[in-house]
């Protein structure tokens, strides 16, 4: 494959994402915050959302409905300055953003386990929540699962547990279907190989089909990595494909960044003026990748 080719493939490997699992508007609008406007100020004019999700199939009137609706549901606050609308993210979304950039870019693997008794009244939302982050139901009250702090302020008793003796993976296997997750692993790795194949031979043809490309990498990766359970490396099985889909997703978004950021820099604004190329943020996410890519 010739360089030429390398480029016209990227914007190729795009459209076929596009066309075989095309994102729904305000899930990709909040792909977009999550990655690119999160980590530069959290603030953005409309125009960019409307230009960023064309390039994946969205309409404008689709934008704006989501974006409607963004706000009505507490995730977004818009402001005015002159004729244009810009959107920055609530104080509240702002921290749910960067737990799951946690998620998706440090993601430190943890090694021991917990038992957790809700002691609250909402019993069933915050078991909900418990499960949301991975948990497993034991009963109406007492959840098990990786040793991390919980999610938002469930008020719970926490017991810190260490496997002394018995058949680990049986009890996993009773508690946690494992199956669903290996398999969106797989698909995931299926989905986006040839991107890396196309990058090892020549650079995206643009700067926007950089910025799609990653946007569509982290979109599709996000949403199977926040529903796994991120278990202990011990409980998984020896050919569990999630450490290679994180491999392949480290190494896809370092080498898409530089010509993404660059078009970041030219087209996104706010209303005090263009988003940076890079940011401390930024940095640090690309520095937590670098040493997942060599892992």
């Amino acid at each position: 494959m010739t360089v030429e080719a390398a480029k016209e493939g990227i914007r190729e490997l795009v459209k076929r994402i596009v066309v075989e699992r095309p994102p729904t508007a305000a899930s990709f609008i909040v792909t977009i915050y999550g990655d690119i406007v999160e980590p530069r100020g959290g603030v953005v004019w409309i125009g960019n959302l409307i230009e960023t999700c064309a390039g994946v199939g969205i309409s404008e009137t689709l934008v704006r409905t989501a974006v409607s609706r963004l706000v009505s549901s507490g995730q977004l606050l818009g402001e005015r300055e002159g004729r244009r609308s810009y959107y920055r993210l609530s104080p509240a979304a702002r921290t749910e953003f960067s737990a799951a950039a946690e998620v998706l870019f440090r993601h430190e693997q943890a090694e021991d386990w917990q038992f957790v008794r809700l002691a609250g009244v909402n019993v069933e939302e915050e078991m909900q929540a418990l499960e949301r982050a991975g948990m497993a139901r034991l009963g109406p009250r007492l959840a098990v699962g990786p040793r991390r702090p919980l999610p938002g302020a469930v008020p719970a008793l926490v017991f810190r547990a260490d496997v002394a003796e018995g058949e680990l993976a049986a009890f996993v296997a009773d508690q946690w279907d494992l199956a669903p997750h290996a398999e969106a692993y797989r698909a995931f790795l299926s989905r986006f190989t040839p991107f890396a194949e196309t990058l090892a031979v020549g650079p995206p043809a643009d700067a926007e089909t950089a910025l799609s490309a990653r946007l569509l990498l982290v979109h599709q990766f996000r949403a199977i990595a926040l529903r796994d359970p991120r278990l202990p490396a011990a409980a998984l099985p020896a050919d569990w494909p999630g450490n290679a889909a994180r491999r392949l997703f480290a190494e896809l978004y370092l080498a898409l960044s530089p010509a993404a950021g660059r078009h970041v820099a030219r087209q996104f604004v706010t209303a005090s003026g263009p988003l940076a190329e890079e940011s401390d943020e930024t940095r640090r996410r690309a520095e937590m990748l670098g040493l997942r890519a060599s892992i």
